[in-house]
């Protein structure tokens, strides 16, 4: 095991005018696991492939332990890394798959099949040893590659968008598996997944990219509850972060008929940046729905255009009402309802922000504004 230190990591990729991963500083600790996330085109399965030695390092270094691996061959950086596509042999029984690295490597037959029983026992294959892939499912063959990785032994194990080829149902049991398997084995893990919920239920921590460049790397909840920035807030998180700039008008930042007062801080970091407007977000769980008789300022409301009832939750999505502003008024809200009592589409509702549930972010440089 150990840790493993991305020091201002670059790839610039021939032709490209920009880094396609931008002097990534990165700490992982020693048996974390540690998720890296982001849409396509962020950088993250590049990154992954630096610290495997499949992709060149341009600039800065990688460490795994307290060995510069920058420059090192794969087969030198003592990592095991488990693909997409399984990567397995049609022709080689199960067993054969699992311990065909440690063939090559001229381990003691004996050793071998030591490690591929412990191996097979750990992830449920012991009945499969002798068949070939194409007799397995597609979860049993992800957990055959897993188990080629685990018989190495490795420092670091490397996962890059394992279970993007299982259904959803099987992707959810795999995932948990995954993640009790590497706390039972407390091998330092990075993983690479553009689902934000596989992010969110597996990773110790989860570094967010975006363009090549860190976002934040937080553990899960914080990054849920304090998002760095405006990019985070909106990707992290099933529904999505409710977000609008609004015009900050004395002491309160405005939309519509909507007023929210802002905090002396917030309305400090405004003024030394100049800015006249803000970004307001809210989650979908941090709104009430509240009577029409009340008057509250900070009340707004929304016609319903869907529902999605999921059982235990329920999810509306709706305009703002009688928004004069068309930008205004193709916003969409979402807000948790009562599952109970879903409103209908077409209904009218006022929803109101939970007190201190509001993230402010500034519209200029999109960072997280102190409130």
């Amino acid at each position: 095991m150990a840790k493993v230190l991305y020091d201002e990591a670059t790839r610039v990729y021939p032709g490209s005018e920009r880094p396609a991963v931008d002097a990534l500083d990165l700490d992982i600790k020693d048996g974390e696991f540690l998720v890296l996330v982001g849409p396509s085109g962020c950088g993250k399965s590049t990154s992954l492939r630096m610290l495997a030695g499949l992709e060149r390092v341009d600039g800065g270094s990688i460490s795994i332990g307290e060995r510069d691996v920058t420059h090192l061959a794969p087969r030198d950086r003592d990592i095991a890394m488990v693909f997409q596509n399984y990567a397995l042999y049609p022709h080689m029984t199960v067993a054969d798959n699992m311990g065909f690295a440690l063939r090559v490597m001229k381990a003691p037959k004996e050793e071998r099949d030591r490690r591929v029983r412990e191996a097979a026992r750990l992830l449920d294959l012991e009945e499969f040893l002798d068949r070939k892939p194409k007799a397995l499912s597609g979860g049993q063959r992800q957990r055959v590659a897993m188990g080629r990785a685990i018989v190495r032994e490795p420092k670091v194990f490397l996962m890059d968008e394992p279970l993007s080829n299982l259904d959803a149902k099987l992707r959810v049991q795999t995932r948990t598996q995954i993640a009790a398997l590497q706390r039972r084995l407390g091998v330092t893990t990075v993983y690479v997944t553009h689902d934000q919920v596989e992010a969110m239920t597996m990773g110790d921590r989860v570094a967010v990219l975006k363009d090549g460049i860190l976002q934040q790397v937080d553990t899960p909840l914080r990054l849920y509850q304090h998002p760095a920035n405006v990019f985070v807030a909106g990707f992290i998180g099933s529904p999505a972060m409710n977000l609008a700039e609004y015009r900050v008008e004395g002491e309160e930042a405005v939309l519509g008929d909507q007023r929210v007062r802002l905090g002396r801080e917030t309305l400090q970091a405004l003024r030394k940046e100049g800015g006249d407007r803000v970004i307001l977000g809210f989650r979908p769980e941090s709104v009430e729905v509240v009577g029409d008789g009340e008057a509250d300022p900070s009340a707004f409301p929304i016609t319903v255009t869907v529902v999605e009832e999921l059982g235990s939750d329920a999810f509306l999505y709706g305009q703002y009402a009688h928004a004069a502003d068309p930008a205004l008024a193709a916003q969409t809200v979402i807000a948790r309802v009562d599952p109970n009592a879903p409103p209908g589409k077409g209904d009218r509702v006022n929803l109101r922000i939970l007190p201190g549930k509001e993230r402010l972010f500034s519209a200029v440089t999109g960072r997280c504004l102190p409130t």
